[in-house]
């Protein structure tokens, strides 16, 4: 049993089966007192939490031992009493100071810190307990809270962090701790935290090894420890998860949601399910992330109000996507500075046409995250570059392409078909913004491949819809009805209404005009794509950018881009001798 959750209790003299006869015969053994001590752990190895919580309450009626309020301190915890999690926790740290124990003080002062982060959010509070568990074990001998204690401090430096690199020389310590002592529960706590960071670092390969490895070990029963167990299995569902591989999170979100439940760690699983969440909207399961997002949402809201806020920025992103905008917006708002509310926020501007506002909120996001961020720093980058080709000015392709980039680094070294994907959709939005189609074309395609066969119908239908776009520009009509009918299906059946209306406005467009080769291959046209053409038709209308933009789903910088490349190609200098020209070549 880990020491994490090993009582020390002062009845160690009795074996499991005696001290399971004593569950259910309070007269037998040296005192009703002990007795009470051994029948508080025997039901927190039985997952027996009220029983635990009564036997060790009782026993301190007698004797207010550190180990029975360490006792009631983890019994409360699984019963998400805050209160008693805290007073018990401090109650034990500070006898075990007393009594001059430093390392269970230290064990005390790990979970305290854990819990201040869990319970109430706060970051500064929880560090400093962990500086002070560090403190108490200079000069000891290795032991579990070693390896407890770097494993902790691992989670901080990752998730809150975002230092995936000092992250993993952490997990390292733990990982040789654990080995020293044999601690095998440690060990793969340590790697699974390993594997996570070095994903996130952009090495996927290796990462998955580490995480595969802790896989095994607890198939095969290795572990022992409920809460080691359940906290591994939520690692490797994160890593899969910024990794985008979801086929690997599914799985492993379904064993931890079994053994969850099994033990009654409502908890953990809770966190583990907002994760799991955005696996099945990547999947397109999206019914099915709503559910599993309010469930936890409205779980750690009772039990753990300070971790709320992942759930809540996941559910602004699946609200995002319906295009529920508003509602969007305010769950990012309620989700406060979470990194993915962040990026959200950058997301839902491009969504309204204010590619300048995403430009700048993707470039605030980015300047969190350490460059060694990789695996999260690339959502990130393929938003900015939408954003930048969106706007179109030149100074914006070149900062897109410096996106691109990087983009492409992290890709290439992850070698996951969603990251691949995401690296050729931006390439082929950029070269579609600087009139090279053609290479537009085989980027989009490429990117339309990867997400297909990456199980990603949504961002499948929005690249078809971008293709569709550039097949509109080529003069393939017939091709780009395809694209767009084939991206409508998939929108239409999962309601995602802002991508549904972008992808209308372009069959209309497609179907209003006759299938005939472009105007960039006729030399009487100046050389105009399709899309200048419509927004010249637009303008003899009397609209003016802004109105164009909502009318193709498209913003005013980049329709004033178009109107730019108009004038130049056509030679004149305003738009009424745009318009007057365009009427005697009959484009109008």
């Amino acid at each position: 049993m880990s020491a994490s959750i090993t009582i020390q209790c002062k009845c160690v003299w009795l074996d499991r089966n005696a001290r399971f006869r004593r569950r259910y015969n309070r007269d037998v053994g040296p005192s009703q007192s002990v007795n009470d001590l051994a029948a508080g752990q025997m039901a927190l190895d039985a997952g027996d939490w009220r029983e635990a919580q009564g036997a060790f309450e009782r026993y301190l009626t007698v004797d207010e031992a550190p180990e029975a309020f360490e006792g009631l301190g983890l019994a409360a915890w699984w019963l998400d009493s805050a209160d008693v999690v805290f007073d018990s926790r401090e109650r034990a740290f500070r006898l075990y100071r007393a009594r001059g124990d430093q390392r269970s003080a230290a064990r005390m002062a790990v979970w305290i810190a854990w819990d201040t982060a869990a319970f109430r959010g706060e970051e500064g509070v929880a560090k400093g307990w962990l500086q002070r568990a560090r403190r108490l074990l200079e000069g000891l001998p290795p032991s579990p809270e070693h390896a407890f204690l770097a494993a902790r401090a691992a989670v901080f430096t990752l998730l809150d962090d975002g230092d995936p690199e000092a992250a993993e020389t952490l997990a390292q310590e733990a990982i040789g701790v654990a080995q020293s002592i044999g601690a095998i529960d440690y060990e793969m706590v340590g790697r699974a935290l390993l594997g996570f960071a070095l994903v996130t670092t952009g090495r996927v390969t290796e990462g998955l090894r580490e995480l595969d490895e802790v896989s095994a070990a607890i198939l095969a029963g290795e572990l022992t420890d409920r809460v080691l167990i359940a906290l591994a299995g939520c690692y490797v569902i994160g890593a899969c998860d910024r990794a985008r591989d979801h086929g690997r999170a599914v799985q492993w979100c379904d064993r931890v949601k079994e053994h969850s439940r099994r033990w009654g760690l409502r908890p953990l699983f809770a966190v583990c399910r907002t994760q799991y969440a955005s696996v099945c909207m990547w999947r397109g399961a999206w019914d099915e992330a709503e559910r599993e997002l309010t469930s936890a949402c409205d779980e750690l809201a009772v039990c753990r109000p300070a971790m709320t806020t992942d759930g809540l920025a996941r559910l602004g992103e699946l609200r995002r996507r319906q295009g529920r905008l508003d509602e969007a917006a305010s769950l990012f708002d309620r989700s406060a500075g979470h990194p993915l509310a962040s990026l959200g926020r950058a997301a839902l501007a491009l969504d309204r046409g204010d590619a300048q506002s995403a430009t700048e909120l993707a470039e605030r996001h980015l300047r969190k995250l350490p460059v060694a961020n990789r695996t999260e720093r690339a959502a990130a980058l393929e938003l900015l570059i939408r954003a930048h080709a969106s706007a179109g000015r030149k100074a914006d392709l070149s900062r897109a392409q410096a996106a691109l980039d990087e983009l492409r680094r992290i890709a290439q070294t992850a070698h996951t078909s969603p990251l691949l994907a995401s690296a050729s959709l931006a390439a082929g939005l950029i070269s579609s913004a600087t009139g090279d189609l053609a290479t537009a074309r085989r980027e989009l395609e490429d990117a339309v491949d990867l997400f297909d066969r990456s199980g990603a119908p949504f961002e499948a239908a929005r690249a078809r819809i971008d293709l569709a776009s550039v097949m509109e520009g080529l003069g393939r009509t017939d091709a780009a009805l395809a694209d767009v009918n084939r991206a409508l299906e998939d929108l239409t059946r999962l309601d995602a209404r802002t991508a549904i209306a972008s992808a209308h406005a372009l069959r209309d467009r497609l179907t209003s005009s006759p299938p005939t080769e472009s105007v960039a291959t006729k030399g009487s046209t100046g050389g105009l794509t399709g899309r200048e053409v419509e927004v010249l038709r637009l303008i003899s209308n009397g609209l003016s950018n802004q109105a164009i933009g909502e009318r193709l789903c498209i913003s005013e910088h980049t329709v004033h881009r178009h109107v730019a490349n108009t004038l130049a190609k056509l030679d004149v200098s305003s738009r009424s001798a745009a318009v007057a020209l365009a009427a005697k070549l009959g484009l109008l």
